[in-house]
């Protein structure tokens, strides 16, 4: 099994390919400026913003499956574009495309949302990450999106924003809900469905709904934290405008593959 991980150097990125190298994968994993750091991994370095150098290292490659995980908060070009210009190649080569997506692209609300609810973007990058979600599903219709949240694992950005909030670098929404996933049990539902044939959206997450303030607090717990001068507040209080309350619910997931989902409440326990 050849594959491309497009995004390597990421969190994300990083974890898929040394799970594929554990598995006897020949794994190829791309970076734009950083290193993907992961022995047995054949490094190429790509803009996933030019298209033609996608497509040429694609056609070269030839993969048996791409793994897509790049993005970039504020630039519409990497998480949109991007995702549009991997898709295509992926498509040209015939790869099995697993398209990393996320829970931004819906708006909220106290319902979970299921697998197929259509993106309601109420902020940048949720937008981007529901075009690219339309440019991969016209592009290759027999991608899987992987629907995903907060990645949590060791020197995970979503932990140290909590770190940083807990030394007085920050503060954490107490009305900003979502379900945070492991790093490890993330990467290995991708790696199974790189062998399935599942297309379209499906939520793959954790079964803990929690608030960013909360997991600061699971944070310090676990670290031997003082979380008495972690500083709270809400998004509609810092005028900020990002989806509050986003329940991804992971059922079909949780079905379809062996990897197991663990939650917040059992990743902190002890």
């Amino acid at each position: 099994m050849r594959v491309l991980v497009v995004g390597g150097s990421g969190f994300l990125g990083r974890e898929v390919c040394r799970q594929g190298v554990d598995a006897g994968w020949s794994v190829v994993g791309t970076c734009h400026s950083g290193e993907v750091g992961v022995p047995g991994v054949v490094v190429r370095r790509v803009d996933v913003t030019d298209r033609v150098a996608v497509r040429t290292l694609v056609a070269e490659i030839r993969p048996d499956a791409v793994v897509s995980t790049p993005y970039r908060y504020a630039d519409w070009t990497v998480t949109a574009d991007g995702a549009a210009h991997v898709a295509r190649a992926a498509a040209e080569a015939g790869a099995r495309l697993v398209h990393l997506s996320s829970d931004a692209l819906h708006a909220g609300r106290p319902e979970a949302y299921a697998d197929d609810d259509a993106p309601t973007p109420i902020f940048p990058y949720g937008a981007a990450k529901a075009a690219a979600e339309t440019a991969v599903r016209a592009l290759d219709p027999a991608a899987v999106l992987v629907r995903t949240s907060l990645i949590l694992g060791p020197g995970s950005p979503q932990i140290r924003l909590c770190l940083d909030a807990l030394a007085g670098r920050g503060v954490l929404f107490t009305d900003e809900l979502r379900c945070p996933v492991d790093v490890g049990d993330l990467a290995a539902a991708v790696r199974e469905l790189v062998r399935t044939d599942y297309a379209g959206p499906l939520n793959v997450a954790g079964p803990d709904a929690v608030s960013r303030a909360e997991l600061g607090r699971l944070v310090a717990r676990r670290e031997g934290i003082d979380a008495s001068g972690l500083r709270t507040s809400t998004g509609a209080a810092a005028a900020v405008v990002r989806p509050t309350e986003v329940r991804l619910d992971s059922a079909r997931a949780a079905g379809l593959l062996r990897t197991r989902l663990r939650g917040v409440t059992e990743l902190f326990a002890g």
